[in-house]
């Protein structure tokens, strides 16, 4: 008799021991009662009928999923390897069990074939000048295939864009002609404004009377002061008159 009650004793202990379940802060628990959902079990401590209850817990954290490389063809025929990562969690516990087996793995196919899919049909301007625009396509297509697994997706991001050595040896020539180009539009609007100011000063000069005359004898003496020598100024008036003579001279 004394081993038929400890037999019971421990029966009963096994028995609570199976019923008592605790479910973490960051986890859900599905709760099944013989093989059918009956609800969704809250962080703590959950009790369940022994050897007619399941409970299924479901980590409800941000998974963080790096996509390889993959080889991608562009809409321009441009082959390169695009790497990603996509942030997703899972929002509805009892979708995310009973309508997909995995859906860590289902979530990495999806990103898979859609980053492929988006990125061939994209320009290879489009994808190094526009990559929030196709970050965004990324994750609403990706997002609307997992959400009727319970599974949301937050964050898509195109990593690293590698480009054939050709393609960069392009790219490098095309940016530094244009970067050129830019020095010599620059330098052709400083000369063009530095000759409109010379204009303008000419034109000053002249409408005064004995201007001309104060700058000549000013640069004069700038000369005379950076080359340490003597020069004797000759009055603009007289220079005028040997060059008038020297143009009837040669009529």
């Amino acid at each position: 008799m004394e081993w038929t009650y400890v037999i019971i004793v421990l029966v009963v202990l096994a028995l609570l021991w199976w019923s008592i379940k605790v479910v973490s802060q960051y986890e859900r628990g599905v709760h099944f009662r013989l093989g059918k959902v009956v609800g969704v079990k809250q962080p703590g401590l959950n009790f369940i009928v022994p050897l007619i209850d399941k409970l299924q817990k479901v980590d409800m954290r941000v998974i963080t999923l790096v996509v390889e490389p993959q080889e991608v063809i562009t809409k321009d025929n441009v082959t390169i390897k695009v790497d990603a990562v996509v942030y997703f969690q899972v929002v509805n516990p009892e979708l995310a069990v009973i309508r997909v087996y995995d859906y860590v793995k289902a979530a990495t196919q999806i990103c898979l074939t859609t980053l492929r899919s988006v990125l061939g049909q994209s320009e290879l301007d489009e994808l190094l000048a526009h990559r929030e625009q196709i970050n965004q396509r990324l994750r609403g297509i990706i997002d609307e295939q997992t959400e009727r697994w319970g599974v949301m997706v937050t964050v898509v991001e195109v990593k690293d864009v590698q480009l054939p050595e050709g393609m960069q040896r392009a790219m490098a020539r095309q940016a530094e002609a244009e970067r050129e180009k830019r020095a010599k539009i620059i330098h052709a609007e400083g000369e063009y404004l530095a000759a409109e100011r010379l204009a303008g000063a000419a034109q000053i000069l002249t409408a005064q009377a004995g201007g001309l005359q104060l700058r000549y004898l000013q640069t004069l003496t700038e000369i005379a002061g950076e080359h340490n020598s003597t020069i004797i100024p000759i009055p603009i008036d007289i220079l005028s008159a040997v060059s008038s003579l020297t143009k009837v001279g040669g009529k």
